[in-house]
């Protein structure tokens, strides 16, 4: 079974409501999700290794990713994530800098197989935003699939 985590930090909930509409996607798609809130201390650590797919998303505020979402990129920083799929996403009010930062790491820190650009939604209630994580979440398990 091909096993995705989707990674995020949020401080108003919009990026974890995003974060769950990839998940619906990606799992429509017969892969094993898992959701890690990382703002949730109490939380058990997470080995990467045990992921095929790896999705990270953060909220953008006063222009930069949530420190817990820049810890945890530190933290897997060399974890061996070359080649695996992943994707970024993330929900913000006036900026957008977090997703594409996030992505710009997988893609060239990391050196994972990203689609083709980060998520960026102010909300899920926005014309379409549901939709288009659901859309994101297929897109993602839709490449894993065709490199797994």
């Amino acid at each position: 079974m091909v096993n995705a985590l989707i990674a995020y930090a949020t401080k108003m909930s919009q990026t974890r409501k995003i974060a769950e509409f990839i998940a619906q996607g990606i799992g429509s798609e017969n892969v094993d999700v898992t959701l890690y809130n990382l703002s949730n201390l109490g939380l058990k650590p997470i080995n990467p290794q045990e992921f095929d797919i790896m999705v990270l998303g953060s909220s953008t505020y006063h222009g930069e990713m949530l420190q817990s979402m820049k810890t945890f990129l530190f933290s897997i920083e060399n974890a061996g994530l070359e080649g695996k799929v992943g994707g970024a996403f993330g929900a913000y009010g006036w900026s957008g800098e977090a997703p594409g930062r996030i992505f710009n790491t997988m893609r060239n820190v990391f050196r994972m197989k990203m689609v083709n650009g980060p998520l960026m939604l102010q909300s899920v209630r926005e014309p379409d935003g549901a939709k288009m994580a659901l859309n994101y979440g297929k897109g993602i398990a839709g490449r894993a699939a065709g490199l797994l």
